[in-house]
């Protein structure tokens, strides 16, 4: 994508996108800041993101075939895992049908999550080794 056909707002990039894909999204977009009026959605890398402040809640982007939902959180999808299983799994987020009718209990409590995460920051998933000292 040229500088000249990157998307400067959300509705640019919507407008880029099929009426289907669109409206998905713009249901998904109005389903979060519905719940969470302090958020707001921008422009990053080319896609929709809602943010808090400097801080990245949840990302969206369209593809042919599905939609990317990224709660910007590797913990949030391994905690909602089970309610996740109708859909694509992966590691940072999850693919939706193009047509997805928003799941908005499910969309406020990832949310919920990621904001109670960045807000009382936890211990990583996986543990961290640690630093070896050097070879004397």
């Amino acid at each position: 994508m040229n500088a000249q056909r990157r998307p400067q707002t959300v509705e640019g990039y919507l407008a880029t996108l099929d009426e289907t894909k669109a409206a998905t999204l713009r249901a998904t977009i109005a389903a979060i800041l519905g719940q969470f009026a302090d958020l707001q959605v921008v422009i990053a890398w080319n896609v929709p993101q809602i943010k808090r402040g400097h801080e990245y809640i949840f990302g969206l982007c369209a593809y042919k075939q599905h939609l990317t939902l990224a709660p910007w959180s590797e913990r949030s999808i391994v905690t909602f895992r089970s309610r996740l299983s109708a859909y694509v799994v992966r590691k940072h987020c999850f693919l939706v049908p193009v047509d997805w009718r928003p799941d908005v209990r499910l969309l406020g409590d990832l949310v919920a999550a990621r904001l109670a995460e960045l807000d009382r920051p936890l211990k990583p998933l996986v543990p961290r080794r640690p630093k070896l000292s050097p070879k004397v």
